[in-house]
């Protein structure tokens, strides 16, 4: 069994035993097993599949990242995942998961473009002065 641990900026998501990871690289899928060699790969956004130490698959929609397995540790360092035991589930979460980003980047935007104008009319303001 491997130890796969995956890590968010806040969070540590998955720390759990697996008998078999797979995953998807710049260069293509692959699979991982305990024997395999040490290994470094540079993940896309797509899906991680691990098979638990009771033989359920579950899966996990990724961002970008990176996998390191060295020895029977497998760690995984992505922006963003989101957990899940089916397809469909998963798919749906993702989405909203999207659009919710979505609606607080608009928010954002518009908060730092509010600040951008204000700091513009107030040097504007001070620079107009004698």
């Amino acid at each position: 069994m491997m130890k796969l641990k995956v890590l968010l900026p806040t969070e540590v998501l998955i720390n759990e035993a697996a008998s078999k990871i797979t995953a998807e690289a710049e260069n293509g899928c692959f699979c991982l097993l305990p024997n395999h060699v040490d290994f470094v790969a540079g993940l896309v956004p797509g899906l991680l599949l691990f098979e638990s130490r009771e033989g359920e698959e579950i899966f996990l929609a990724v961002d970008e990242g990176i996998l390191v397995k060295c020895g029977l540790e497998v760690l995984v360092s992505v922006r963003n995942a989101i957990r899940g035991t089916d397809l469909e589930t998963l798919k749906n979460t993702v989405e909203q998961e999207f659009q919710s980003l979505d609606e607080r980047e608009k928010m954002t935007r518009g908060a730092l473009a509010k600040l951008e104008a204000s700091f513009i009319r107030g040097f504007l303001e001070v620079g107009g002065k004698p």
